[in-house]
């Protein structure tokens, strides 16, 4: 059996990782969680509480990277969605907004880093692959 292990540097890099994710959504949405600046649109105020939780684990993540790693795929499969349902049908209709666009390039960083850092064996062995018990 091949052997499951990770090496550090890219624990390290995993962490990095889910630093970048901590920060970039922490203060901007738990400011907006805590101290009322929640919109009352439905879709706009659970995006923000989304990110807000999603900003949490991703804390979580820095501690414990390999255990994290489905937080990981969550962000590059969403990002992923949003470029193939929403971006794409409005860039090919032609009617690209200010935020789609801007959007669009943190979600085509995130999913590039996701795609390069994430561990795809370890992920495969680890979260996908049936293991049989006996």
């Amino acid at each position: 059996m091949a052997s499951n292990k990770v090496p550090n540097w890219r624990n390290h890099v995993l962490r990095g990782l889910f630093f970048l994710n901590f920060i970039s959504l922490f203060f901007d949405n738990w400011t907006q969680v805590l101290f009322g600046e929640l919109t009352v649109e439905v879709y706009p105020a659970v995006a923000v509480s989304f990110w807000a939780a999603f900003s949490l684990l991703n804390g979580i993540g820095i501690i414990n990277p390999l255990r994290f790693i489905p937080i990981l795929l969550l962000q590059l499969l969403y990002k992923a969605a949003w470029l193939i349902g929403s971006y794409w049908p409005a860039y090919r209709s032609g009617i690209i907004s200010e935020g789609q666009a801007e959007f669009f390039w943190i979600c085509m960083a995130g999913v590039g880093l996701n795609l390069v850092i994430i561990p795809w064996k370890y992920t495969f062995n680890t979260y996908i692959k049936y293991q049989h018990n006996n």
